[in-house]
């Protein structure tokens, strides 16, 4: 009996974004310290810090505006949905980089204590660079989903619509016989048989 799943031994490769990952975060890091030690030596400590404290200032009021407009576009789209109205599908209206997503990460990058992490804030709120990098994830996201394998995340949201009433998900393949029926002969087969454990 099989499951659909294709079984492999090889062994996993590991993603480039997996490898490439660790050791790019310690190199932010190790940065961001650089930093800020090259910024207290020029302009002193208490120079450093309210530039720490502005920036996590700053990124509260960005996100805080951005859950806002979110939650307001939220309201919004539930009033006319109420009501009847048909609106334009977010996908037709919404250019990529005009949301609220990114917004939030220039928020939470003003927050993250760095003056690197906040330059990177400041530039994705500007609606330009915004609009470009939005662009550009969108499109490396498209790519990503079209050359993922079967059986892999980007077979999850064809997966997600083979449901059953009650949302469970059921896997599985149907195999189908196409030779001549034989009648069912009393013997060692006849019965009931119980269930295969694995």
């Amino acid at each position: 009996m099989t499951t659909g799943v294709p079984l492999s031994t090889a062994p996993r490769r590991r993603s480039r974004a997996r490898t490439l990952l660790p050791p790019a975060v310690a190199a932010w890091l190790i940065l961001e310290i650089w930093l800020l030690s090259l910024v207290a030596g020029a302009a002193g400590g208490l120079t450093v810090a309210a530039l720490l404290a502005g920036g996590i200032v700053l990124g509260v009021v960005v996100i805080k505006r951005a859950g806002r407009r979110a939650f307001r576009n939220l309201t919004n789209t539930f009033q006319q949905a109420q009501q009847g109205q048909q609106s334009p599908s977010p996908a037709a209206k919404a250019q990529p980089g005009s949301g609220n997503g990114l917004t939030m990460l220039a928020g939470l990058l003003l927050i993250l204590p760095g003056l690197l992490s906040d330059a990177v804030g400041l530039l994705l709120l500007i609606p330009p660079v915004r609009a470009w990098t939005g662009r550009r994830l969108a499109g490396s996201l498209e790519r990503q989903m079209a050359a993922a394998p079967a059986g892999t995340f980007g077979d999850a949201f064809q997966q997600a619509r083979i449901h059953y009433p009650d949302g469970k998900v059921v896997q599985g393949e149907v195999i189908r016989e196409d030779g001549p029926q034989q009648p069912q002969q009393p013997g060692r087969d006849a019965g009931y048989r119980p269930p295969l454990a694995p």
